[in-house]
C-alpha cells in the first residue's frame, strides 16, 4: 500500500485549532490500527522557533532527536504517543537555506533559482520524506497560517502541484475554517467560510473536506449550503464545536465520521471500528475528579498560556493518573518579591517554577523558591527553575549571598550556575544549546528513584548553563542531594532536598516527554504530595 498523505489548511482566521484537527484525525485514524505521523511546515523565515521569544510564538517544543519545533508537535505526541523528529517540523527559513546552500554549493548547474520549481521543489520533498521506506501508512501535514497569508504561498502551490502528481487517492485536503455567529442576526453566517474556499481554490487547491469551526451546531441547511458554494459533498462538511477538553475532540470527529469519510476518500478499509477505550477512561477521569489542588506556576511569561502548554498538558495527564483536577493559578515571578510572597503563595497545595531565559523575574523565583522550601510546601523546579533552586540554597543555606548563575550581567564570586564548557566558544544561537534526549542515571534510594523506579532515564534538554560542580561538595554538606546525574560529563540532572515532604528540581523539560497513553513520572508525583499536603493542611 502507498503511503497517503493528508494536508489540513486553515483558512478565515488564525487560532481555528488546525494543531488539535490534526493531532484528533491522527489519533481515530491511529484507533483503526493505521500508522500514523503527523508533520507541521510553518510559514516563518525562522530556521527554528528556537530563538523565538515565547510571547511570539508560544513555547518552542523539543523533540527526542534535539529538534526545537512548534508547540503543535507537543500535541501530536502527546495524541498519538509517537515520536516527532527533525524532519516533522519543517519552516520556510528550513527551505531557503537548503535552496541558498545547494545553489551556492553549484547544485542547480547555472539556472536561475526561483519560487517555482526550486522552492516548491524542496518543500514538496520535505513534504514526502517521512513516506520513504513506508514506515506509515498515513502522512498527515499542518500547513501554519491561514490562506491567503502572503509567507503561506508557496506552501499552498506546492500543495497544488501534489494534489496534480499524487494519484487521487493517495492525496487529500482539509481546511478548517470558521462558521462565525452573529448575536445581533441571532444566526450563523458561512460567507467567510465561502470566501475562505474560494480563496483556496483560485491558489489551485481543491479542499476535499471542509471542517467548520463554530460554537453553535450546524443544521442540514448549513451544511448543504457549504457544500454547495464550496464544491464538496455534503456528508464532506464537518462541524468542529469547542468542547470543555481538547481531549475530546477526537470522539467529536469521529461522531461526524471524519475518519470514515477519509478512509473512503483514500480507498482504505474501514472494517475496524475505533479502539479509544483507554481514552475514554482517560476523560472520565478528568471529568469525574476526585480530589482536586490548587497549584502555582511561578513563570516570567504567564501572560501567554501557550508559553507552558506542555506544563498545563503534563498537569492533566497527572490529575487523570491521580483522579484529581489540577487547577494551575499563574504568577508572575516579575511582580514577586519579599513584601508580597506570602500573600500570593499562602494557601497552594504545590508550587512549580517554571523554565525560562534572563534576569527578568529571577529575584521572584528565588524568592518563591525560598518560601516553598522554609514552608514544606511541595515543590517543583525545571530547568531554569531549578537553576534558582540552587542559587536560593547557596544563598540562605550554604551563606553564599552573591550567588548567581553567569547567565545574569550579575557580578558575583560565587557562580553555583555557569555556562557549560563546550558552550563557551560558540557564537551562534541557533540550534546550538544542549537538545534532545540525554541520559541520566539516578541514586538509589533517592525520591528521584522511588518516582521512576529505574536506575537509568532519558529526558529532553534546553539549555546553555549547568550546574557548576565546584560548589557540589558544600551544598552536599549542607544537605542538598544530588539524585541525577548524565554518566559521561558528569553534569548534575536533579537535585532534592529530603528533609522536605516534597523538593525536586530538575535540569531537563519532563513536560516534554508527558503523554496521554505515558504520563510524566514526576508531574505524577508532584500532583499526587500536593494532594497529601492539601487534605493534611485540611486538617
Amino acid at each position: 500500500m502507498a503511503t497517503k498523505f493528508i494536508f489540513v489548511m486553515g483558512g478565515v482566521s488564525s487560532s481555528l485549532g488546525k494543531g488539535i484537527l490534526s493531532a484528533s484525525l491522527g489519533k481515530i485514524l491511529q484507533a483503526r490500527n493505521y500508522r500514523v505521523t503527523i508533520q507541521k511546515f510553518d510559514p516563518y523565515i525562522n530556521v527554528d522557533p528556537g530563538t523565538l521569544n515565547p510571547y511570539e510564538h508560544g513555547e518552542c517544543y523539543v523533540t527526542e532527536d534535539g529538534a526545537e519545533t512548534d508547540l503543535d508537535l507537543g500535541h501530536y505526541e502527546r495524541f498519538l504517543n509517537v515520536y516527532t523528529s527533525k524532519a516533522n517540523n519543517v519552516t520556510t527559513g528550513k527551505i531557503y537555506k537548503t535552496v541558498i546552500d545547494k545553489e551556492r554549493e553549484g547544485a542547480y548547474l547555472g539556472k536561475t533559482v526561483q519560487i517555482i520549481p526550486h522552492i516548491t521543489d524542496e518543500i514538496k520533498r520535505r513534504m514526502l520524506l517521512l513516506g520513504k521506506g513506508r514506515k506509515y501508512d498515513i502522512i498527515i501535514t499542518e500547513i501554519g497560517g491561514t490562506v491567503g497569508d502572503i509567507e503561506s504561498t508557496p506552501f499552498v502551490e506546492a500543495v497544488r502541484q501534489l494534489q496534480w502528481e499524487l494519484p487521487k487517492e493517495d492525496c487529500l485536503v482539509v481546511h478548517l475554517t470558521l462558521v462565525p455567529f452573529l448575536a445581533a442576526a441571532k444566526e450563523l453566517k458561512t460567507k467567510p467560510t465561502q470566501h475562505s474556499v474560494r480563496m483556496l481554490q483560485q491558489a489551485g487547491v481543491n479542499p476535499d473536506i471542509i471542517v467548520c469551526r463554530t460554537e453553535h451546531p450546524l443544521n442540514t441547511s448549513i451544511k448543504k449550503k457549504v457544500a454547495l458554494f464550496c464544491n464538496v459533498m455534503p456528508e464532506a462538511v464537518i462541524q468542529s464545536m469547542d468542547a470543555p477538553s481538547i481531549y475530546e475532540n477526537p470522539f467529536l470527529m469521529m461522531k461526524e465520521k471524519l475518519d470514515v469519510i477519509v478512509l473512503n476518500k483514500l480507498g482504505l478499509k474501514v472494517a475496524q471500528a475505533p479502539d479509544l477505550a483507554d481514552w475514554r477512561a482517560f476523560l472520565k477521569k478528568i471529568y469525574h475528579p476526585k480530589n482536586q489542588v490548587d497549584i502555582a506556576l511561578v513563570g516570567k511569561y504567564v501572560e501567554l498560556q501557550d508559553a507552558y502548554k506542555s506544563i498545563l498538558e503534563s498537569f492533566v495527564h497527572a490529575g487523570a493518573v491521580n483522579e484529581c483536577r489540577v487547577n494551575v493559578h499563574t504568577i508572575q515571578s516579575e511582580y514577586l518579591n519579599e513584601e508580597n510572597v506570602e500573600e500570593k503563595l499562602a494557601g497552594y497545595d504545590g508550587v512549580l517554577v517554571a523554565p525560562g531565559f534572563g534576569e527578568r523575574g529571577l529575584e521572584g523565583k528565588i524568592k518563591a523558591v525560598q518560601y516553598v522550601r522554609e514552608h514544606n510546601i511541595p515543590f517543583f523546579g525545571i530547568c531554569l527553575g531549578m537553576q534558582m533552586a540552587v542559587v536560593e540554597f547557596a544563598r540562605n543555606v550554604c551563606g553564599l549571598k552573591d550567588a548567581i548563575s553567569t547567565e545574569m550581567n550579575y557580578p558575583t564570586t560565587n557562580p553555583v550556575i555557569d555556562l557549560m564548557e563546550e558552550q563557551k566558544s560558540l557564537t551562534i544561537k541557533g540550534g546550538t544549546m544542549r537538545l534532545g534526549a540525554y541520559k541520566c542515571v539516578l541514586k538509589e534510594g533517592t525520591l528521584a528513584y522511588k518516582i521512576y523506579g529505574s536506575k537509568t532515564i532519558f529526558e529532553r534538554h534546553r539549555h546553555r548553563y549547568e550546574f557548576n560542580n565546584v560548589y557540589l561538595p558544600l551544598m552536599q554538606k549542607n544537605g542538598l542531594v544530588f539524585s541525577g546525574k548524565n554518566p559521561d560529563t558528569d553534569l548534575v540532572e536533579i537535585i532534592e532536598l529530603p528533609v522536605h515532604p516534597f523538593y525536586i528540581g530538575v535540569q531537563f523539560h519532563p513536560e516534554m516527554k508527558s503523554t496521554v497513553a505515558r504520563p510524566q513520572p514526576i508531574f505524577v508525583a508532584f500532583v499526587k504530595a500536593a494532594i497529601e499536603y492539601g487534605k493534611n493542611k485540611g486538617k
